[in-house]
């Protein structure tokens, strides 16, 4: 017998067809936010139940989430170039809106809301993070961040008045089907620069199935209201650089530069569309510490998560079987 159907936005993206498919292994039907564009090849071969619309539609949602018994809501924006464009508060704080009035007014559907860490704070010294920490990075510099805490926030809310709605926060997330590069561009940057150059900075790291496990999981045991991190292991960024060659069997030469000169850098190639060979825009990102605990969610979740190598190698395995590193 089904074990209930849950409503999943994001289902076709980097984490969301992870989701599905372990929710359809515990037994779980699925329906699928989609768009006519969408690409599906991470979804096929799944049993999945097709359903077209938007979530920047508030009728759209209402339709969808009608006759499911749960909600998982990943959709947001994955192109760094979105970030300071119209598409942020329209997707990622309105289209969020439209999800939980939905949920709330068809059941107060069990809800969890896929967040990020960045959310959670991004600091200049290595500090570690949890769930009650205050958010304190710039509102200009750091606007996604920010809109992610606005929707938890209208999440706190809504949990408040009685919807069964709980928040994850993902760190930086690696594994297999990484198709635009979200984050194994950073090991492709790594294994095809001359000199890789690094300011003082670094990021939780955890597995794409980690964290779809971590979801599902808080569908089932999150307290509404809550918050739970989603991460492995803490690692300095010139440790994941490090790391990274020496799974490739590549000499590691590795720059150490100031934080200064590498946002200077971000800025020109910004300003002068120069191609320095980074996104200018994940730059103010790279030269913070986004070290979190994640005892809260292996305690109440009962999840674990995978070590540095065990996160790499099988990213850097697909990527080189893609093709995108010989």
């Amino acid at each position: 017998m089904s074990r209930g159907k849950i409503f999943v936005t994001g289902a076709a993206g980097f984490i969301g067809s992870r989701v599905v498919k372990f929710a359809l292994d515990a037994g779980y039907e699925v329906r699928c936010l989609v768009r006519n564009s969408t690409n599906l090849r991470r979804l096929e071969g799944l049993n999945y139940e097709p359903f077209i619309g938007d979530i920047t539609s508030s009728d759209s949602m209402q339709e969808g989430i009608k006759g499911c018994t749960a909600v998982i809501h990943l959709a947001s924006l994955s192109n760094w170039k979105d970030i300071h464009s119209p598409k942020m508060p329209l997707v990622v704080i309105e289209g969020s809106r439209n999800v939980l009035n939905a949920a709330r007014d068809n059941g107060n559907l069990p809800m969890v809301y896929v967040s990020s860490s960045t959310a959670v704070d991004g600091t200049e010294e290595k500090v570690i993070l949890n769930e009650d920490s205050p958010l304190t990075l710039s509102k200009s510099n750091f606007v996604y961040p920010h809109a992610k805490k606005q929707v938890e926030g209208m999440c706190k809310e809504y949990a408040a008045a009685g919807l069964p709605v709980c928040i994850v926060n993902p760190t930086e997330v690696y594994g297999p089907q990484d198709w635009e590069k979200i984050t194994c561009g950073n090991l492709i940057d790594f294994a095809t620069t001359k000199t890789i150059q690094l300011a003082e900075g670094g990021t939780s790291i955890v597995h794409v199935d980690d964290v779809a496990q971590g979801i599902l999981a808080a569908l089932e045991k999150g307290k509404p209201g809550e918050r739970y991190i989603l991460g492995g292991e803490n690692m300095e960024f010139k440790d994941l650089a490090a790391l990274s060659m020496e799974i490739l069997g590549k000499p590691a030469k590795i720059s150490m530069i100031s934080r200064k000169m590498l946002l200077t850098l971000a800025w020109i190639s910004k300003t002068f569309k120069i191609n320095m060979g980074f996104e200018p825009a994940v730059i103010p990102y790279a030269v913070k510490y986004w070290f979190v605990d994640n005892s809260k969610a292996k305690k109440d979740l009962g999840i674990e998560f995978r070590s540095p190598r065990e996160i790499l190698e099988p990213t850097l395995n697909w990527v080189k079987e893609v093709g995108w590193l010989k």
